[in-house]
């Protein structure tokens, strides 16, 4: 492009040349680019003296951790016996409230050797069929 035609030419006097009027468009040729331009070739060494850990892993992140456990909470039926008080084991159902414990749903995985009467949010229609053959109930 001829030198005549460019724009810094055409906007000779103008003091933004079209950039708006608070000054955008400058400042940041100064410091190599905005944010974290430049990390892997002109701000290399700088990257290296003052953060040495920016790239890789954190190695406080474990790399498979299930998300959804930390959005639900839910247990097996099977596990029942282990949330339950340990001791003598009373005549009727055992009481549980498992809304109290921070259980969200009762899964139907697992087996029930006695009567359970638990309160809880949600539960699958397995874990109901299996605690009402064992002599207990859902309260919901």
């Amino acid at each position: 492009m001829p030198t005549r035609i460019r724009k810094v030419r055409k906007l000779r006097g103008s003091r933004t040349h079209g950039y708006g009027q608070v000054g955008q468009h400058r400042h940041s040729g100064k410091q190599g680019g905005h944010g974290a331009a430049g990390l892997h070739k002109h701000k290399w060494s700088w990257m290296l003296i003052n953060e040495p850990d920016h790239y890789g892993r954190d190695p406080l992140q474990v790399p498979n951790a299930r998300k959804t456990a930390k959005l639900f909470k839910w247990l097996n039926i099977g596990d029942l016996e282990t949330v339950a008080t340990p001791g003598k084991a009373p005549a009727g159902p055992v009481e549980i409230d498992l809304s109290a414990l921070g259980v969200q749903k009762l899964l139907g995985s697992g087996s029930v050797t006695r009567a359970f009467n638990v309160k809880v949010q949600s539960f699958t229609e397995k874990a109901k069929i299996k605690l009402e053959e064992a002599g207990g109930k859902i309260i919901s």
